[in-house]
């Protein structure tokens, strides 16, 4: 019986996803590598955090998304290496190293936190990448009401009621707006000792405008809608240090500290290692944030076999402007790339290189409340949230996480309730163990190795 054509997918984002639903039907045995066992929907990781939704409702089982395709194998590990030659994924599993051969592989592995060289802010200013990060987060920002509380020094209160969202894109702009509702409209009247209304939210960047990328009418629009949230917005401020009571900052003014125990930052993105990998074993080029440079069909230089997708690749668009690192370029990239697979198994000619539909940009600032810029329409309020609500309850998978976000979108924004409040010390610091204590796995396959080999000898 002859082999059937192997597609490795590295990655279960939408890039990956999308391109394994598109080779459903196709005469091909796809083998999926993903760090988790589940999908996750990016976007609204902020509202995990804030209490609005839980984490299963936007990351749904892997297995259960795509229990009615029959040619797809999920795999739990992360791509360590990939050798090109070869053509092996070596993959680090859990307790458990093993290696996928592969005909064709599409590398869709997402995007890393970047914290332009200041890694050790990472402890103290969580990023939004991650479900363990929106737990995290959760229980920092929730558990600050609550340590605020048993506060009688006015400055510790205030220090642990201020917090400090680092980006003014979409991600910390939403962060900012959902944490200003939280301590002006959900949480007042739940506490004995303080006023939860007097926390302060302070929005950093070191652009001069929030929404840079939306244009000037809606980024003045959400600078004012921030404002009527009663969130301080600071433009033109570098981040310079941090520690575990506060942030140093360089402004227009000078050079300041905020003290504020809880931070959040959402400021850069940079392509995760596997990227810089790919690039070595292939001989492609990356740029400074470790993106690939791609061919116009998304495929590594010299590796037609190889397509990189989303925000792991660099491409210009046909008026020269690098393709933005949002869902919809992964998407329609996941497609294009499943549909070469087919055309090059039927024998067709290449096809055209890869073209992005832009179907526009949406930020959140408030319930009731957004930014949409969508092809010449600009659209901010009411109009532009709906729009807003109907896109994301689109792309989010399965019918029970629809109808669940509705519940608690209406608990949230129609009511002054937060469905998901529920925040433990795990969750606050599980992280850091796991940093300063490694990786259980690796440490429980190191023992049983050590003892493998005393009981031989």
């Amino acid at each position: 019986m002859m082999q059937r054509h192997r597609v490795v997918v590295i990655g279960a984002g939408f890039g990956g996803l999308f391109a394994i639903k598109a080779l459903k039907n196709a005469d091909v045995d796809i083998t999926l590598i993903n760090g988790t066992a589940y999908h996750l929907f990016q976007p609204l990781l902020y509202q995990v955090a804030t209490g609005i939704l839980s984490q299963g409702e936007i990351a749904p089982p892997i297995r259960e998304v795509l229990k009615r395709q029959k040619n797809v194998d999920v795999r739990l590990g992360w791509a360590s290496k990939i050798d090109v030659d070869k053509k092996i994924v070596s993959v680090d599993g859990p307790g458990i190293d093993y290696e996928v051969p592969y005909d064709t592989l599409i590398v869709a592995a997402g995007a890393a936190q970047s914290y332009f060289g200041n890694d050790g802010f990472a402890e103290y200013a969580p990023g939004m990448k991650n479900i363990d990060d929106a737990l995290e987060l959760r229980a920092r920002i929730f558990g600050a009401f609550e340590i605020a509380d048993l506060q009688t020094d006015p400055a510790d209160i205030d220090r642990w009621l201020t917090f400090v969202v680092v980006g003014a894109g979409p991600t910390g702009t939403e962060m900012a707006g959902q944490i200003a509702e939280l301590a002006h409209r959900n949480l007042p009247g739940q506490y004995k000792h303080i006023d939860p209304r007097r926390a302060r939210i302070i929005l950093v960047d070191a652009l001069p405008a929030v929404l840079n990328t939306f244009g000037d009418h809606l980024s003045t629009r959400a600078l004012r809608q921030l404002h009527l949230l009663g969130v301080e917005v600071e433009l033109n401020t570098r981040v310079v240090g941090m520690d575990a009571t506060g942030i140093e900052v360089e402004t227009e003014r000078g050079h300041e500290r905020i003290p504020s125990m809880t931070k959040v930052w959402a400021a850069g993105v940079a392509a995760p290692p596997l990227a810089r990998k790919l690039a070595e074993a292939a001989g492609a080029k990356t740029d400074r944030a470790g993106r690939i440079f791609v061919e116009p069909d998304l495929t590594v230089p010299g590796h037609p076999e190889i397509f990189a997708l989303g925000d792991m690749m660099n491409l210009n668009d046909e008026k020269g402007q690098q393709l933005p690192g949002v869902a919809q370029v992964a998407i329609q990239g996941g497609k294009y790339a499943a549909a070469a697979i087919k055309d090059r198994l039927a024998g067709k000619p290449a096809g055209k290189p890869f073209k992005y539909f832009d179907k526009g940009s949406l930020a959140t600032i408030s319930r009731f409340s957004a930014v949409a810029s969508v092809g010449k329409l600009r659209l901010d309020g009411l109009t532009a949230w709906l729009i807003w609500v109907a896109v994301h309850l689109f792309y989010l998978v399965g019918f029970k996480n629809r109808v669940t976000a509705v519940l608690h979108w209406a608990v949230s924004f129609l009511g002054r309730g937060r469905s998901e409040r529920v925040a433990t010390v795990q969750q606050a610091f599980g992280r850091l163990a796991i940093h300063s204590w490694g990786d259980p796995f690796e440490r429980t396959r190191e023992s049983a190795e050590a003892t493998s080999l005393t009981e031989k000898n």
